[in-house]
């Protein structure tokens, strides 16, 4: 028995639109009979035979057998067809819903990170007007030492300015206390000198009859 149209790899065929067929253990109608396929059961074909109209199939749990190679074709049958493309159709009817549902999940995502870019704008508005707030001050710093700087020199210098009027009133005063000191002996000294020259200086009277009796 000679084997025809030998695949170097199985290819994909379904039992045709019928009731079901036989998948026997040989390529004979005397091999025992391993199962019966229903329609649209889908096989991999590893061989062909020609002469004997056979076809060696695995089925997809493994099993592997012989079946009528007419009784097969490469297409799903129409039940099958039919089954895919309701079944497809189901899924397409899912489709907008989902595609809903991920719309609006998108949206809310958007929203959000609209919402998240809004506050981190604020945030760095807030920052922003910080840093300016720190530098400003830094300025004022700058020019609040050098003017403390400066009061401090005048309160130096004026500090300076008094200990030398204080020094100049000390000295006036003690002038001054020489010269009043000086003026009170003057003083002191002509009232005694007048005290011993007046009595000298009146006029003797002299003694008359009258004063004799």
């Amino acid at each position: 028995m000679t084997l025809m149209g030998a695949a170097s790899h199985a290819t994909a065929s379904y039992v045709s639109d019928q009731l079901e067929v036989t998948l026997r253990a040989g390529e004979s109608v005397r091999y025992k009979i391993l199962r019966m396929l229903p329609s649209g059961t889908p096989l991999d074909v590893l061989s062909t035979n020609s002469e004997s109209g056979y076809a060696r199939v695995r089925a997809d749990d493994g099993v592997t057998g012989y079946v009528l190679e007419h009784q097969l074709q490469l297409e799903p049958v129409a039940r099958v067809q039919v089954a895919e493309m309701k079944a497809r159709l189901d899924e397409f009817m899912k489709e907008p819903d989902s595609l809903a549902r991920q719309l609006a999940s998108l949206q809310a995502e958007h929203e959000a990170l609209g919402h998240r870019a809004a506050k981190l704008e604020k945030e760095n508005q807030a920052l922003s007007d910080e840093l300016a707030e720190i530098r400003h001050a830094s300025t004022h710093v700058v020019e609040i030492t050098a003017e403390r700087e400066r009061l401090q020199d005048q309160v130096s210098a004026l500090a300076r300015e008094r200990d030398q009027v204080q020094e100049e009133n000390a000295g006036l005063r003690e002038r001054t206390n020489q010269r009043w000191f000086l003026i009170g002996s003057g003083v002191m000294g002509g009232g005694i000198f007048l005290g011993l020259i007046l009595p000298l200086l009146r006029p003797r009277h002299r003694k008359s009859s009258w004063d004799r009796l």
